[in-house]
């Protein structure tokens, strides 16, 4: 993955330096279990085709990797702008226009939508823990609450990107 690069002539403080980090280092880790996850298919395929076996356990992995891969990796998409955006007009717009269109997606819709997420997915993960959830599935994978943790901070992590996005936002505003 590239390294984190700072576009413009603005000042980025510590704090939102080691933000950025974290972020990015969270989605080496995305980039990297796409690669594990690949090649969990590609084993899973041979195995099921070649020899008449497949696993259960197996098969949830890819699953959970897929989760990881998008919980990890979606701040970090959200980072460096790779994110999908519905540009029929975004584009044509001023630096101003556009700038306040972020803000209020970041504010009125990105932020509260984390703050729910990480709410419901923390009860949700913690009931998980208590129970020592697990696959119902015999031969499945014995703990399933890491990934409903994975989920949490998938969440965080996007919240903190939101909020550097919004102080970026101010400061490209004043500029």
């Amino acid at each position: 993955m590239e390294p984190i690069q700072n576009t413009s002539s603005e000042r980025v403080s510590p704090i939102a330096q080691y933000i950025q980090k974290i972020i990015h280092f969270f989605g080496s880790i995305a980039a990297y279990s796409t690669i594990a996850l690949v090649g969990l298919i590609t084993l899973d395929v041979a195995t099921r085709y070649i020899f008449n076996i497949t696993y259960n356990w197996v098969i949830e992995l890819e699953w959970h990797l897929f989760g990881i891969i998008f919980l990890l990796g979606a701040a970090y998409t959200l980072q460096q702008d790779k994110h999908v955006r519905v540009d029929l007009f975004y584009s044509q717009w001023s630096r101003k226009r556009q700038i306040w269109i972020d803000l209020f997606g970041t504010l009125f819709l990105l932020i509260p939508w984390c703050v729910l997420s990480i709410r419901t997915a923390y009860h949700y993960a913690i009931n998980a823990w208590y129970m020592k959830e697990g696959s119902p599935n015999p031969n499945g994978i014995p703990a399933w609450y890491p990934i409903k943790f994975a989920i949490v901070l998938g969440f965080v992590l996007l919240l903190f990107q939101g909020i550097l996005m919004i102080f970026q936002n101010l400061k490209r505003y004043g500029n």
